[in-house]
């Protein structure tokens, strides 16, 4: 079920009445009806990802209970769940690719082998899910949280609707807790998560949506198109992957508020950091702390020899690449950002921007539009390796690009078009770049807030295309 689905706008009211005039009475009831919902919410894609879930859920719930009440095997039970979830992950995500990976090699070496790749259907979020249970088995090993008896409340934990298909990616420390609260109905809070599902449905609609569908065009005759076009094309992507995404996790939080949940924020204004590092602080937070809390410091973080921090961020970012798909231009899409990173972390640099850009100011000064305007650059160039289908493609994709051979720019009409749904997305940041999201406009006078409301309204209907699209990090 899309967030930005006629099915989608029939459940959530009904779920929202439910939950608030009948299922709230209790906290066991409660967390039935949200186990009960989810588990629609999923099933709606295919019923036999149910199983999946199911599973990862009863054996992580298991090896905690098991960590805490036998701490002499606690080692076991829990390399056991994490091992599983891992090799469900594995299986379901990177089978093909390491089958087709040996084949390619043998014949290499000239030998054929009759080894075909398995028909496996890749399940909706099941990395963000996995993901979840595997952060409950490591914290609890760890001792950071007491493993819970209530499975009500823990199923409720890895299947919460809001955000299980596209995250946010929830530690158990943070939303788990959440669900043994006797929540209180806030007016001023749901009204907030009302606007920012508003403003992640126009980021999504109006703005992904629309450069989707150029994008694609353009892609799909990419060796026949100007560099210009390629270099409109490139940045239009940028937009689309960072609405496409965000725009989910702002539908996700705020979806999760209406209920009287707190989400992780996962975007924080991405495309105004002003280096790599700060990018990385900014973009899919979720992804990025949970690498870093559950890899990068166990391995010695930067606190070891330079060479062995080297190799600590490039195996960080090599299985981020890894996370988002079985393909080399994934791989190579990590590698790329971190030699992109490496300098500004051994120069210590990597934490020297983390206030607002040009805060206290309405424009950044030349300097900061300088360095935000590079770092966009080079994270436009290797979003171009994440959506190509190859590394050749992507290569010859820049080299197009860099040969600068022809700048006739097609349908020019549409990119202007673009260019203003775009311009009104980064306007309304960049005002906003101080708050959570860009509809938190309670400074403003009603009359105003409501012209924004019905003018963003307008939009989503304006612009909508017919087909669907769905969410781009479904398929991680």
């Amino acid at each position: 079920m899309l967030f930005n689905s006629f099915e989608f706008a029939l459940f959530l009211p009904a779920v929202f009445l439910l939950y608030w005039f009948v299922f709230d009475r209790s906290i066991k009831l409660r967390n039935l009806f949200i186990v009960g919902v989810s588990y629609l919410f999923y099933g709606w894609w295919d019923v036999r990802f149910l199983l999946l879930i199911t599973l990862t859920t009863i054996i992580s719930f298991i090896s905690g209970i098991l960590i805490s009440r036998y701490p002499t095997k606690a080692y076991w039970a829990s390399a056991f769940s994490i091992l599983f979830n891992i090799g469900l992950l594995a299986y379901f995500k990177y089978c093909n690719f390491f089958i087709e990976s040996l084949v390619e090699s043998f014949r290499m070496l000239g030998i054929e082998l009759s080894i075909r790749p398995l028909q496996i259907i890749l399940p909706v979020g099941i990395s963000f899910y996995t993901f979840q249970a595997l952060s409950y088995t490591i914290d609890v090993y760890k001792k950071k949280i007491e493993p819970t008896c209530d499975i009500v409340a823990y199923f409720a934990y890895v299947s919460f609707f809001p955000q299980l298909v596209a995250g946010p990616i929830e530690r158990a420390t943070h939303l788990l807790p959440q669900f043994f609260n006797q929540t209180v109905f806030s007016y001023p809070v749901a009204v907030d998560g009302v606007r920012q599902i508003l403003w992640g449905l126009f980021k999504k609609v109006v703005v992904a949506d629309n450069c989707a569908r150029w994008v694609d065009t353009v892609y799909n005759s990419y060796s026949e198109q100007s560099s210009l076009t390629l270099i409109v094309t490139a940045m239009l992507f940028s937009i689309q992957i960072y609405c496409d995404f965000s725009g989910y996790s702002d539908m996700a939080i705020g979806t999760a508020r209406l209920l009287g949940f707190n989400l992780m924020r996962n975007f924080n204004m991405p495309y105004f950091s002003r280096d790599i590092a700060e990018f990385w602080h900014r973009w899919h937070i979720s992804l990025t702390t949970m690498f870093r809390d559950y890899v990068y410091i166990p391995l010695g973080g930067s606190r070891c020899s330079r060479w062995l921090n080297v190799r600590n961020t490039f195996i960080v970012f090599l299985l981020s690449g890894l996370w988002h798909g079985a393909n080399y231009t994934f791989v190579f899409w990590g590698i790329f950002n971190a030699i992109l990173f490496l300098p500004l972390l051994l120069l210590k640099k990597n934490h020297r921007y983390t206030g607002i850009p040009a805060e206290g100011k309405i424009l950044p000064s030349a300097g900061e539009f300088t360095s935000i305007s590079i770092t966009f650059i080079l994270v436009t160039i290797g979003w171009i390796f994440f959506r190509s289908d190859s590394l050749g493609q992507a290569f010859n994709y820049l080299s197009i690009i860099f040969h600068f051979e022809s700048f006739d720019l097609i349908q020019k009409r549409e990119v202007l078009y673009l260019f203003i749904l775009v311009l009104t997305l980064l306007l309304g940041e960049w005002l906003q770049r101080d708050k959570e999201h860009a509809l938190q406009i309670d400074n403003l006078p009603l009359w105003q807030r409501y012209c924004i409301y019905y003018f963003l309204i307008f939009m989503c209907f304006w612009f909508s295309i017919p087909e669907d699209i769905p969410f781009i990090y479904f398929q991680f």
